[in-house]
């Protein structure tokens, strides 16, 4: 994978705000998001294109959906992990990414960038909806000022049909300002193609049945000619130049030290003897999750080699954050067998997923008795649906440290158990299911929001579920 050249990076310094920090950290309102994108003089949309996708990392390097996962402790101000009110503005993604992939879009200066700009808008919304539920979407960037929410129902139809017509409306030309795939439109295709299989998946609660909607989307992604990841070298990542435009996971510890990896990853991986935790982490000595500050900063300062996210030469400047890898590819293909939704050989892809794991990070391939042990094996005939747990611990593996993925594979699977926060601090001590919506939707779009809170069971609190998770 190339690397992100300065000389293309050097005009885009907005992209900067993102590497530094959570895609759920902004804070600003609506603003260009209802006028109308049509209306812009004459962007550059090559610059537009490598501003997003130079910025999108910070999706998949969420520290706080990577904390209600488990994957990582807070070791400094604990109040995210002890589940304070997660009451989070969107509107800064739609006026920021969101508005200048739609630029490139209504612009329509190149078909292929067109197609990669609806495929980014996809992965976009779908970390939106999967974070709060119900959202803008039909509405959203239109010029509308106070746009409906739509129901996350309506949305993950309408994301999955997006990508499809994408891959299938991409042609041979070039791709301008494409520093992920470097305008590969085969990877692009392999890409949305496997991002379909992943929208589809995320429905098993919702569409559990061979023969439903989630299998059939499925299914159809599996079997498009443009095939789907299944190899390492065509993962989605993007890859950072360093100087002014650092990796986040070495910005996360450039003075700093508010995160570690949490003890709970490191049992679930020492529980496996799963060599990826020499990759995971700095050390074997994880941090205690759930903690308050009182207990945590002293255990720090009598632990000083507490693991870190991610070892120490896998976070250096010129790092890489990686949004899709072969591994789920092969790990939800093998899930997709269990269900009876695919022919497809169980054990071989489900192997093949850990085996591309572990190649991931540089590890070789584990014996034969990593696949035999009662924690890993898949003991069940394919097509029962009884092979879940096991399945759904290794995705979440696969995942780390892409906090928004293992967050949903447990909300959707129920594993791995995770047990809340001791010392947690809402009302019902329980996980967060869900973001809160935030003060600007109640400032700015108050009919809209209060509806949508409304449709939520249980109204608009941490605990509700949104719609695939109920």
């Amino acid at each position: 994978m190339k690397k992100i050249s300065m000389q293309r990076l050097l005009v885009l310094p907005l992209a900067l705000g993102l590497f530094l920090t959570s895609c759920d950290r902004y804070s600003s309102d609506f603003g260009d998001t209802n006028v109308n994108p049509g209306a812009t003089g004459s962007p550059i949309l090559k610059a537009l294109l490598t501003n997003v996708e130079s910025g999108i990392a910070g999706y998949a390097a969420n520290t706080r959906a990577g904390l209600y996962c488990q994957y990582f402790s807070e070791t400094q101000y604990t109040d995210v992990s002890l589940y304070s009110l997660p009451q989070i503005n969107f509107e800064g993604e739609y006026s920021g990414s969101l508005y200048d992939l739609q630029n490139i879009i209504n612009v329509n200066e190149s078909n292929n960038m067109t197609q990669v700009a609806r495929i980014l808008k996809a992965y976009i919304f779908s970390t939106i909806t999967d974070r709060w539920g119900d959202i803008p979407y039909s509405q959203s960037l239109k010029g509308i000022t106070t746009p409906a929410f739509d129901k996350q129902a309506d949305i993950y139809p309408a994301l999955i049909k997006e990508l499809a017509e994408a891959v299938a409306a991409f042609d041979n030309s070039g791709i301008a300002g494409d520093v992920i795939y470097n305008g590969s439109v085969t990877k692009w295709k392999k890409f949305a193609n496997s991002l379909r299989m992943r929208l589809a998946l995320q429905l098993t609660k919702k569409f559990p049945a061979a023969g439903a909607y989630a299998a059939v989307q499925f299914n159809a992604a599996l079997n498009d000619a443009g095939g789907y990841i299944t190899d390492n070298a065509d993962n989605m990542v993007v890859n950072f130049p360093g100087g002014n435009f650092k990796s986040p996971w070495y910005n996360l510890y450039d003075g700093r030290k508010d995160f570690g990896q949490s003890d709970v990853m490191v049992n679930i991986l020492s529980g496996l003897s799963d060599g990826r935790q020499s990759s995971y982490g700095s050390s074997t000595t994880g941090v205690p999750y759930g903690r308050l500050r009182s207990y945590v900063d002293p255990w720090t300062g009598a632990n000083p080699n507490w693991s870190r996210i991610l070892k120490e030469s896998l976070r250096p400047e010129t790092g890489s954050v990686v949004l899709l890898n072969a591994a789920e590819v092969f790990l939800a293909r093998a899930e997709a067998a269990d269900r009876g939704w695919t022919s497809e050989n169980m054990n071989t892809v489900y192997q093949a997923g850990i085996n591309a794991s572990f190649a991931q990070w540089g590890i070789a391939a584990p014996g034969a008795t990593y696949f035999t042990q009662a924690g890993v094996v898949l003991a069940n005939a394919a097509g029962t649906g009884a092979n879940v747990r096991n399945l759904a611990i290794q995705q979440y593996i696969a995942a780390y440290p892409d906090g928004q993925r293992g967050w949903n594979i447990w909300r959707r699977t129920g594993f791995p158990v995770l047990t809340p926060a001791v010392d947690a601090t809402n009302s019902s001590k329980q996980i967060p299911r869900r973001y809160t919506y935030g003060q600007t939707s109640y400032g700015s779009n108050t009919a809209a929001v209060t509806a949508a809170a409304a449709a939520l069971p249980g109204g608009d609190t941490q605990d509700s579920k949104v719609w695939w998770d109920q």
